[in-house]
């Protein structure tokens, strides 16, 4: 069976245009979701109008509730925001706030997330003599690897490979040839998987290992049955002998814990190779379709001990929920050391259910270490204080620091909100730059010749807050420059924020940036 044949098996045809809108899962579940939304909202409103005495219980409400936000501790840019939408709306404001603290709908969950990582605490072992060879380099790196396994298992390596790619057209190629050599199992978790192209020519690889007694297992995230998948499509996976999950499907219940999305993209191929970085698996990413002009994403492939975090970091998502666990199996599987590959490998993730934030964390180590440069490429900037602050101060103490985003915006609110921090960075000395040719996707941060991150986690309050993310930290590795190269090279298809431009901004711009602004954390 052909490569269409195969992928075209998998889903009936649907409807088209608005009768398949209509009729489709969405719809629903959008519907009832905004029914029970109204309910509550109308319910509240006919309290406070019936009953007039309460204006004086709302003001001594409003009092205390500030008082209490000013004293929790809870990020401060969250606490301006919960602050103004508890000012204009007491009740049902105070009613929101109380609905995501007390964790309606995922409180399980939470406790399932964190007992599958306490009980894998150990699963990988520090190699001790590579903490030792950076221990006293002034680097900090020895330090953030402490730090990240307070927060989970995340091992510095040596002896890895490590493959940077420019664009996702090259991590593709890369996947392909990869997915080819697999012997013993596929993992793979991405937060978008769209069919088209590039899912296809994957998808007819993993039916074939499949057949051939590989195991793959294919993770997304349940958003894609709302807009790329079709409903129930892992059952689809799993007719053709593909073990799959989507993960937190939507439901048509109003929850919290839909808030919190498994935005990593790993694949992991036989615990021996692994790929991350910003690539979904859509025909955007590698410019096979264009949605905002031209796509510049980025990912690494390492081959090597550290893939062996990735593996762990699936099968903590993959068993989520689950009594019968079996980690040793693919932990165990023999990985080969490249002796020759220069530098360390520090592959980490972060969880929105559990009091680190890691992904900021290492952001901001690497701005408060950096001596010379730190270049930074991401598709969306929504700063708390503290990022923010991290920033300027690394610029105001001489650092060099580049900031490169999109030039066509895949959201407008977003941009916007982007553009709300133009002043303050370029002030501080910051330089901002916007990618004519289209839209920036990759997340990548590059220091000194010698640090980079590159992953899933962006500079805004979904993938530093809310979401599941993942990245890889490298230090010292030959591809670092490799990095540095490519933003360099990106950058002279950028045009320059000058504080000109900010004058001249566009009124949209500036008045949904200002307005989005306020309930930013929420975002």
């Amino acid at each position: 069976m052909g490569n269409e044949e195969r992928v075209a098996s998998l889903a009936k045809p649907v409807k088209k245009g608005i009768l398949r809108l209509i009729f489709s899962r969405f719809f629903l579940i959008a519907l009832l979701l905004i029914l029970q939304i109204g309910i509550a909202v109308v319910g509240v409103l006919w309290f406070q109008k019936e009953l007039p005495a309460l204006l004086y219980v709302q003001a001594a409400f409003i009092f205390a509730m500030v008082v209490y936000l000013f004293n929790c501790g809870m990020d401060s840019s969250a606490k301006l925001t919960w602050i103004f939408i508890i000012s204009i709306m007491p009740f049902a404001g105070a009613a929101m706030l109380l609905f995501t603290q007390t964790n309606v709908g995922h409180r399980m969950e939470t406790e399932m997330v964190k007992k599958q990582i306490d009980s894998t605490r150990k699963a990988l072992e520090q190699p001790q003599n590579v903490l030792k060879e950076i221990e006293h380099d002034g680097s900090g790196t020895d330090d953030l690897s402490r730090y990240l396994n307070r927060t989970g298992c995340f091992p510095l390596y040596d002896k890895t490979q490590v493959t940077y790619f420019p664009l996702g057209e090259a991590k593709f190629e890369a996947m392909l040839k990869e997915l080819e050599k697999a012997e013993k199992f596929i993992f793979m978790e991405y937060f978008i998987v769209e069919e088209g192209y590039m899912w296809g020519r994957i998808l007819d690889i993993l039916l074939r290992k499949a057949e051939e007694g590989v195991e793959v297992r294919v993770m997304y995230d349940g958003m894609c049955e709302m807009s790329t998948l079709p409903i129930n499509y892992w059952k689809l996976l799993e007719a053709k002998g593909i073990h799959a999950k989507a993960f937190s499907a939507i439901k048509p219940v109003v929850s919290s814990h839909y808030n919190y999305r498994d935005h990593r993209k790993i694949l992991v191929i036989d615990g021996k190779v692994a790929f991350n970085g910003g690539v979904n698996l859509a025909d955007e990413y590698i410019n096979r379709k264009e949605r905002f002009g031209h796509w510049k994403d980025a990912a690494v492939m390492l081959k090597g001990p550290a893939a062996r975090s990735f593996t762990l970091m699936f099968l903590q998502m993959w068993y989520i929920g689950e009594e019968n666990t079996d980690y040793d199996t693919w932990l165990s599987a023999p990985v080969e050391e490249y002796g020759d590959a220069a530098g360390y490998v520090m592959p980490y993730c972060d969880s929105p259910l559990d009091e680190y934030k890691a992904g900021e964390a290492v952001y901001m180590d690497i701005l408060y270490r950096a001596t010379d440069y730190v270049h930074i490429m991401s598709p969306y900037l929504i700063l708390d204080g503290e990022l923010e602050t991290a920033l300027c101060f690394a610029a105001q103490r001489g650092v060099d620091v580049k900031l490169i985003l999109p030039g066509i915006p895949d959201k407008k609110v977003a941009y916007s909100l982007a553009k709300t921090h133009y002043r303050a960075l370029h002030e501080a000395g910051v330089k901002i730059y916007e990618y004519t040719p289209g839209f920036v996707h990759a997340k990548v941060f590059v220091s000194d010749d010698t640090k980079a991150v590159v992953g899933t986690i962006n500079l805004d309050y979904r993938s530093l807050y809310h979401h599941f993310e993942c990245a890889t930290y490298i230090y010292k590795t030959e591809c670092v420059p490799e990095i540095e190269k490519d933003f360099q090279e990106t950058l002279a298809k950028c045009r320059t924020v000058t504080t000109e431009s900010i004058k001249k901004e566009k009124i949209f711009y500036k008045a949904v940036g200002s307005i989005a602004k306020m309930i930013s954390p929420l975002m």
